[in-house]
């Protein structure tokens, strides 16, 4: 971590991972002492992590490397609640049942980032303390030291009320749940440092304030921006869902695929943000664009893809990327396989909306007559043309980004 040894907080501000501090200053100086404990909380939502989640984990990664100590909190018990920040309606209620799995499957996705384990990373539930805490107990604990007028001056909040949108109790009192949660693992774990995207920010500084109001404790708090693409899109999220970074839920070649396809804009953020690749290298492989810049995303998506799925995987995927062009295996591909008994008629047309891959025949003969439709890297023109008898395989496209095989059996 030769990069990060020099000073770590101007090595993360210049690959951009810093967008607010409590005291960065102090931060620096707390950090440069010794070896600190920190957090990052994940509410468990749904049962694998997107790519929204991975600013934070890299950010995560650096600080570890640089020889400071991760806990990454799962919000088991407030995720029956839901943050309200920057949200316009309350999240769904999930059950115990599906929190737990939820929490089963996100953890997976951690250890590809971070050591965990005795002596490195913590993975710790909020629930061991939140669940057994009586309300009189948190009004003395935590409520007595907030001001609701205070609390009514938080963007997240405000723009709720000011748009006349339902605000819960329970969301009401998240922010205090959260200060408490970062207080406590201050005193289990020794923990200093909570990091938090943009949106944090309210929640973050309340925990900062009831550390030192409560308990004379010095806290730090570490924001970083809400990540857009160049084209205006939230990142974790694409034309077809949610990016997914398990790869039970998105394939690895559809991974790979996503940061291959970026827009020209954002390689040099993205190498600076999800990459290990030094930052004089990222600036020579994005400064002269055109075919360079074409090889730097795929260079981008191998290095993203290795994190997240392993070396073999990105090979794999960068094999069948090119395969779909007519060179290397398509092993990596996500597959549609339907029975032709279910095919009526047994046309490429019908296929492709049993699938679920095109909403109807109709789109299926525009993409063709659109140029946007290929089975082994040949256009198809006649998408109604009956299937040939037996069991076939083919590399199917749709469009430029869209790549699967597909099996009639």
């Amino acid at each position: 971590m030769s990069e990060a040894q020099f000073d770590l907080i101007d090595h993360l501000h210049a690959r951009g991972f810093i967008h607010q501090s409590t005291d960065l200053e102090g931060l620096r100086a707390h950090l440069q002492e010794r070896p600190r404990t920190f957090y990052l909380g994940f509410d468990a939502t749904a049962d694998s992590l997107h790519v929204g989640h991975l600013q934070g984990l890299m950010l995560m990664r650096w600080l570890q490397q640089a020889g400071h100590r991760p806990i990454l909190l799962i919000g088991g018990a407030t995720t029956r609640i839901g943050d309200p920040s920057f949200r316009d309606e309350s999240r769904p209620i999930l059950d115990q049942a599906q929190i737990q799995a939820n929490i089963a499957g996100i953890t997976r996705t951690f250890g590809r980032y971070l050591q965990l384990g005795e002596g490195a990373g913590l993975v710790v539930d909020n629930a061991q303390w939140l669940d057994g805490i009586g309300y009189l107990q948190f009004l003395d604990q935590v409520g007595r030291y907030f001001s609701i007028n205070r609390l009514l001056t938080f963007d997240s909040v405000r723009q709720r009320l000011e748009r006349e949108h339902s605000l819960s109790f329970l969301e009401f009192g998240y922010t205090l749940l959260q200060a408490h949660d970062f207080t406590e693992l201050a005193r289990q774990h020794d923990c200093t440092v909570q990091l938090g995207g943009a949106d944090q920010w309210a929640n973050i500084i309340n925990g900062v304030e009831l550390g030192r109001r409560r308990d004379q404790r010095a806290l730090f708090g570490l924001t970083m921006p809400l990540l857009t693409s160049s084209d205006g899109k939230k990142m974790g999220k694409s034309v077809n869902g949610a990016v997914w970074l398990d790869e039970q839920r998105l394939s690895s070649f559809d991974f790979w695929q996503f940061w291959r396809n970026c827009d020209d804009r954002d390689v040099a953020r993205f190498l600076a943000l999800f990459t290990e690749l030094p930052m004089s290298q990222i600036a020579e492989l994005t400064r002269d664009g055109g075919a360079a810049l074409n090889q730097a995303k795929v260079l981008l998506a191998d290095q993203v893809t290795t994190l997240a799925h392993g070396l073999e995987a990105a090979q794999l995927a960068r094999e069948a990327a090119s395969g779909v062009y007519g060179a290397g295996e398509d092993s990596g591909l996500q597959s549609l396989t339907l029975s032709r008994a279910v095919l009526q008629p047994a046309t490429l047309a019908q296929a492709l909306v049993q699938a679920g891959v095109q909403p109807s025949r109709g789109a299926v003969r525009r993409l063709a007559e659109g140029g946007g439709l290929r089975l082994d890297g040949e256009l198809v023109h006649d998408v109604d043309a009956p299937l040939p008898a037996g069991t076939l395989q083919w590399r199917l496209s749709l469009g430029k980004k869209r790549h699967y095989r597909l099996t009639i059996d």
